[in-house]
């Protein structure tokens, strides 16, 4: 888009230019000729005064001369008489007016055509710097005006894809163009919106769950006293229902599972060292200008099955959590757990309040003045892919994060054909 705004604008400038740029010059060529011829006769009246009031004698010779331009010549013809001539010998190639003068007779004044065209070059080269100038403005307000709209129009695309990859991040940046503005505020929104969908999907998910789960398990209870009921047909029908009930068991967990795939179906192999590493490069200047520091051990090749943009999302939460609430070195961590990869984001503050600590997950619960929807939505993004994120210590507090570690055929799958192939 901005090669298109650049191009646009900068053919608007050339055919504006071409246009007026062109007829101005051959105009202002013109206007010199008819500024010189002009000059000329006024010349010529003036000789034609001295000339009627001194006669045409050799007095007035120095009058004369002094009255016309150099390298001129004022030639006077008369009837009866020979042409008389004052200035210059010859003109070559000159530029000349006439006048009446006396009964029947003329005067001319004659001048080198190069004094003239030397001052219409000068006008038209005057023209066309005008023009260039015209069309380096143009140039330059084409840069100003395509980066000033591709820019942000580029960020609110890739805010976008990052939002549909499950990246719910609130961006406080503007651009002081209304209807960009606008469309960031929407999109900012449509992520906190989108945040609480999700949230809430989980939460019914596990309410439901948790409920099905339990009423299930109080049949199952009452059928297996039924199972040993003295009447065989009582009994019969019991087991049969006992198992029925262990079906639908399975197949409510079928439907758990399935609903935690689907959520997480964007999620794949990643590298946490190099998921972790941007995440550090985004913190670690506004961490640097509180006078804090940024570390990060995170081991090569732990590879998690994540979306990175959750993935990313969830770990800037905490640090930006860190930032706003902690003290000292932020540190983020990352090591093998016997069933999951662990994820820590510490600082060295007075951590999490005492009361806070039960509800510190809970959106809109804040220890000061901050929203409460940080790690609430850490959480979401989190356990959306399979994961959990837990308060590891409150004092000095530490977050950890559990997550789902690649499959070997997860690592195959996306692995290059020629080195799933091996040697030919």
């Amino acid at each position: 888009m901005r090669r298109r705004i650049l191009l646009s604008t900068l053919l608007t400038v050339a055919v504006t230019a071409l246009f007026l740029g062109g007829p101005l010059a051959l105009a202002t060529w013109q206007l010199v000729e008819d500024f010189t011829r002009a000059e000329l006769t006024q010349r010529l009246e003036q000789v034609t005064d001295t000339l009627e009031d001194s006669g045409t004698g050799p007095q007035t010779r120095g009058l004369v001369e002094a009255a016309i331009p150099p390298n001129s010549r004022v030639t006077v013809l008369t009837p009866d008489a020979p042409p008389v001539g004052y200035g210059a010998a010859t003109v070559e190639d000159p530029v000349s007016e006439q006048l009446p003068f006396g009964p029947g007779g003329s005067i001319e004044l004659a001048q080198p055509t190069a004094v003239m065209r030397s001052q219409q070059t000068q006008v038209v080269l005057v023209v066309v710097l005008l023009v260039g100038f015209s069309v380096t403005v143009g140039a330059g307000v084409a840069i100003y005006t395509a980066s000033r709209l591709s820019d942000p129009l580029r960020e609110l695309a890739a805010r976008a894809a990052r939002l549909g990859a499950g990246d719910f991040r609130r961006a406080p940046a503007r651009y002081d163009i209304a209807e960009l503005d606008r469309v960031s505020e929407v999109l900012d929104s449509s992520a906190s919106a989108l945040s609480q969908l999700l949230q809430r999907e989980r939460s019914l998910v596990g309410d439901v769950s948790h409920q099905l789960r339990s009423r299930i398990t109080a049949l199952q209870l009452r059928l297996d006293e039924l199972s040993t009921h003295p009447d065989p047909d009582a009994r019969r029908e019991a087991l049969a229902a006992l198992e029925q009930t262990e079906r639908l068991t399975a197949v409510l967990d079928d439907l758990l599972q399935s609903a935690r795939a689907a959520r997480a179906v964007g999620a794949e192999p990643v590298d946490l060292a190099e998921a972790l590493a941007d995440v550090a490069g985004e913190w670690r200047e506004p961490l640097t200008a509180a006078g804090r520091t940024l570390r990060v051990r995170i081991p090569d090749g732990m590879l998690a099955r994540v979306t990175a943009a959750r993935l990313r999302e969830a770990v800037g939460a905490l640090v930006d959590n860190a930032l706003q609430h902690g003290e000292g070195t932020v540190t983020i961590a990352a090591r093998t757990g016997d069933n999951a990869l662990q994820v820590e984001v510490s600082d060295t503050g007075p951590g999490v309040p005492e009361d806070l600590v039960p509800h510190v997950f809970d959106r809109g619960i804040s220890a000061q003045s901050s929203t409460g929807l940080g790690l609430a939505l850490a959480r979401t993004l989190i356990e959306a892919d399979g994961g959990r994120l837990e308060l590891y210590r409150a004092r000095p507090p530490v977050f950890r994060l559990y997550l789902p570690a690649a499959r070997t055929d997860d690592v195959a799958a996306t692995a290059p054909a020629a080195d799933r192939s091996g040697p030919r």
